[in-house]
């Protein structure tokens, strides 16, 4: 069976995590704490991040979310996650291509520095200017989301793809944070409670992250 190295509030770890589940793909978390820099961990992957999936019975390591997703949809007929022709599957990895690169450096990897990393590794105070910016860039974000939900029944189109896996992901470990504010983005409300509701995703809002305690609605599909 897959094994998946991940941590509860990694956001590339969640959207393998909600791809493999809606593929039908079984696997097994295994809690990995990359900041520790574990030896067999640094083994496997030498840039000591999460995600990473081995199956050791075929010797196979893969690295990257963008990569496993990848692989898993190339080799993994059911339920197509970068569908449709070229230019749709441009549209969805372009997408995915911004929410791992844009969104996680503007919300979600300041976020997890300051409310994670450095309550449970570092010992320190959050820096609260960072805090606001994080909390502003999330609200310029999300007016993003609603104007491609405004045009679109999904965010890249007609279709559940990666780009919502994706977008999912990453709201939901900023979300846990509170470092999202739902005011006046209903289109993006919406589509992010019909998200909550899938099979796929309940275990990820059951999961708790020790120490941290997420607002009230996280885990709520009527928020």
């Amino acid at each position: 069976m897959w094994q998946l190295f991940q941590f509860p509030l990694c956001p590339f770890s969640r959207k393998v995590r909600l791809m493999l589940t809606e593929k039908g793909v079984p696997f097994e978390l295994v809690r990995e704490s990359p900041w520790e820099r574990r030896d067999e961990f640094v083994d496997l992957n030498p840039a000591g991040r999460t995600p990473v999936m081995v199956e050791s019975d075929r010797g196979i390591v893969l690295i990257d979310s963008r990569a496993i997703c990848d692989y898993f949809e190339e080799t993994v007929d059911a339920v197509p996650m970068i569908p449709g022709p070229a230019t749709d599957r441009a549209e969805i990895r372009r997408l995915v291509a911004w929410l791992d690169e844009q969104l996680y450096a503007d919300v979600v990897g300041p976020l997890l520095e300051e409310r994670m990393r450095k309550r449970l590794v570092k010992r320190e105070a959050p820096d609260t200017k960072v805090l606001r910016e994080a909390m502003r860039a999330c609200n310029a974000h999300l007016d993003y989301l609603d104007y491609l939900l405004d045009h679109r029944r999904w965010l890249a189109g007609p279709l559940l793809t990666l780009a919502d896996l994706a977008a999912a992901a990453h709201l939901s470990v900023a979300d846990y944070l509170g470092g999202v504010d739902w005011r006046g983005h209903k289109q993006t409300v919406d589509w992010y409670g019909v998200m909550k509701s899938r099979p796929s995703f309940r275990p990820l809002l059951a999961e708790r992250m020790e120490v941290i305690t997420p607002p009230a609605h996280y885990d709520k599909v009527d928020f």
